[in-house]
């Protein structure tokens, strides 16, 4: 008698939970994201999305920054007068992740006459500095974040105060711009 009660209890159960174990796929049988894949989801990635900005290549934070500068021409203006670059903001900011690191950057160069503005890019970013007009020579590669770079460039410099300063001013310039940071 209790071993029949036992097995009733237990058939119970099993018929109880039986709905709610069906709707879960198994592992193997195809089922599992499923139900990702019936909304039309699923297996794709961020850039059958469009969404670039997860893929991490240089390029689609490159057309960012351009996007921006061409839509905030003060933006532009500010960097190429703090870099002192003919060619404009855009060709400055090569290869930076952001528009904030370029611009931290350019004040850092301003704030520090002996920190090359190509030579900090070119450290934190690995993008070469070009010409050894531009570049002043410079020796290290990165890439590196802006305190590492400073430190890296020159060793006597706070490169913690400096980067600090410069990352403050870099977000009052995108703040005055209407940039949003």
């Amino acid at each position: 008698m209790k071993s029949t009660s036992m097995f009733v209890f237990a058939l119970a159960i099993v018929v109880y939970c039986s709905p709610a174990l069906a709707q879960h796929g198994h592992a193997g049988s195809g089922m599992s994201g499923g139900m990702g894949n019936s909304m039309g989801h699923g297996s794709m990635d961020a850039s059958e999305h469009g969404n670039s900005s997860t893929t991490g290549n240089a390029s689609s934070h490159q057309a960012t920054i351009n996007d921006i500068l061409s839509k905030n021409p003060a933006i532009g203006d500010k960097i190429a007068t703090l870099t002192g670059d003919k060619l404009g903001a855009a060709d400055a900011c090569t290869g930076f992740k952001n528009l904030g690191q370029c611009v931290a950057a350019a004040h850092v160069s301003k704030n520090h006459p002996g920190l090359n503005f190509y030579c900090l890019r070119q450290a934190m970013t690995g993008i070469p500095a070009g010409s050894s007009a531009t570049s002043g020579g410079c020796k290290v590669t990165g890439p590196m974040s802006l305190g590492k770079s400073i430190q890296k460039l020159d060793p006597q410099a706070d490169s913690k105060t400096e980067s600090r300063k410069a990352e403050t001013e870099a977000q009052q310039d995108l703040k005055r711009s209407g940039v949003k940071s």
